[in-house]
């Protein structure tokens, strides 16, 4: 099996340049407004929206910064064994990759195709961390969490198919993803309490953190506290700090040792 770097270099470096291919050809469709409710005025070019698509980077950063982690990682002694195989690792590196190419096709582009791209890189984020909570605490496998995490993908694209607004998030795909990310951090601390494994809990708290206020930020520039015509966007730094939230996250899985 490849090593976890190896493998998350290359979807990052593939994914990137299918990206700025399908930019380029024009094959995500036409602008139809998709993403034009995040403040930043589109800019004619191949780019509409340049803060809120290269501040994507931080993803593909995040992502890297993962796979480095869990292939350098170190055993902490014979009476103990990491929790998060290499292998489950490698595929939450690859994940969080693909949020950046996945959020900024919508970004780039403002078309119907690059909107659903954007949606499914959150769910897939989003399902595995409900998924690996879920597997945990029902002490169900590998097996588990990936028939958890298929179920949880594909509820969250069901759901996005209601067309009405939603309260707050406007978008019931966003209300999906949400409610998957707040059920992993219930489960996250159930988990925690339950006290059958070690870990540091403290990662998780910066991650729950680091959301809160990107979240927050979000509701603010939503709500028209930005300058569309600026580079300085909330929305960019949402993502940056969904990218910080994401490797926090996975640290948080990383510490996670079980006795022997």
């Amino acid at each position: 099996m490849p090593r976890p770097l190896t493998t998350t270099v290359a979807v990052a470096a593939g994914s990137t340049a299918l990206l700025a291919l399908a930019v380029a050809q024009g094959w995500l469709g036409p602008d139809v407004g998709r993403g034009a409710n995040f403040c930043e005025r589109a800019r004619p070019g191949a780019i509409a929206q340049p803060a809120n698509t290269l501040s994507n980077l931080g993803f593909v950063v995040a992502g890297l910064l993962v796979a480095h982690h869990a292939q350098h990682r170190r055993h902490r002694g014979p009476s103990t064994r990491p929790v998060m195989s290499a292998g489950v690792a490698t595929l939450f590196a690859c994940v969080v990759v693909l949020l950046g190419p996945g959020s900024a096709a919508m970004h780039a582009t403002q078309s119907a195709w690059g909107g659903h791209l954007d949606m499914l890189s959150m769910y897939l984020v989003a399902g595995f961390a409900a998924a690996w909570a879920w597997a945990r605490w029902t002490r169900r496998g590998t097996a588990g969490f990936v028939a958890a995490y298929v179920a949880c993908v594909a509820a969250c694209e069901l759901i996005g198919l209601w067309p009405d607004p939603v309260p707050v998030v406007n978008y019931s795909g966003n209300l999906a993803f949400g409610v998957l990310l707040l059920g992993a951090v219930v489960l996250e601390t159930a988990l925690w309490r339950r006290g059958e494994t070690s870990r540091v809990f403290r990662h998780g708290v910066v991650a729950v953190t680091a959301m809160l206020v990107a979240f927050a930020i979000w509701l603010l520039s939503n709500a028209g506290w930005c300058d569309p015509d600026s580079l300085l966007q909330g929305h960019a730094a949402w993502h940056l700090l969904c990218a910080v939230a994401a490797y926090w996250l996975y640290r948080l899985y990383a510490s996670e040792l079980r006795a022997t």
